[in-house]
């Protein structure tokens, strides 16, 4: 009897930009590639297009991931709205549910939690968040060997969680960010930063929102110098969201 791989959706709350498609044949091959496992089943369900999975179907999945979004989390738009009843049904249900930036606040605002414009502006660059291990009962992180007292992530955000849900743990924060993650049991995690991203799709992306006006060229250039200056910790933000998804 063949045994089957575990089954995930990507809830893809963006458009493809025109360089990842062409780099890398759009976001989810990008989040395939950093949380993926072989055997493993990936499906595509473009929320931000009006694409959902079948509320009938959501029992055969083993997990969730959330990605981010040019779009407010507190916004009201049909398709935002509709998220975050499916995020509802999905921590009723106790499926694993990883939100990454907007689906981080997305996640946070579904459960009860409070999201807004940062009080700080703009987020852009290489940003060293602060793991808080000891506090919250997350067996995952436990599970893990040695997770350093700091990782560097690329972040890329002007909105955040000004407050978490009633029962979340705050397991990360920055100088920047409050709440750089938080975890809800051994089901619910929201990451603030792209943990999937590369840095040249964070130099393209900072080159899009200048062509748009949405930031300065000063700022723009400082963002560059941080992702120049140092590394993320890519591998191990793979591993901690793959041990979340793929943990017991």
């Amino acid at each position: 009897m063949k045994v089957e791989g575990k089954r995930y959706a990507l809830l893809l709350a963006a458009r493809d930009s025109d360089y990842v498609k062409k780099v890398y044949g759009g976001y989810f091959n990008v989040f395939v590639a950093a949380f993926g496992e072989e055997g493993e089943r990936w499906d595509l369900y473009r929320v931000v297009d009006g694409d959902f999975p079948d509320m009938n179907d959501l029992h055969n999945y083993d997990g969730f991931v959330v990605s981010g979004s040019p779009y407010d989390a507190y916004g009201n738009d049909y398709w935002i709205l509709k998220l975050c009843f499916l995020l509802q049904t999905l921590d009723a249900m106790e499926k694993k549910v990883l939100g990454i930036c907007f689906g981080h606040q997305v996640l946070c605002r579904a459960l009860g939690g409070k999201v807004g414009k940062a009080y700080t502006g703009w987020d852009i660059g290489l940003r060293k968040v602060r793991i808080v291990k000891d506090l919250p009962p997350c067996s995952f992180l436990e599970d893990m060997e040695e997770i350093p007292p700091f990782l560097s992530i690329i972040e890329c955000h002007q909105d955040e969680v000004w407050e978490v849900p009633l029962g979340a743990e705050v397991i990360a924060f920055s100088d920047k960010t409050g709440v750089e993650m938080f975890t809800i049991g051994d089901h619910i995690m929201g990451i603030q930063g792209h943990p999937e991203y590369t840095k040249d799709i964070l130099c393209n992306l900072i080159d899009r929102l200048l062509n748009n006006d949405a930031i300065e060229r000063g700022f723009a250039e400082e963002a560059k110098l941080t992702l120049q200056m140092a590394e993320p910790d890519r591998k191990c933000w793979e591993k901690i969201c793959r041990t979340f998804l793929k943990g017991a």
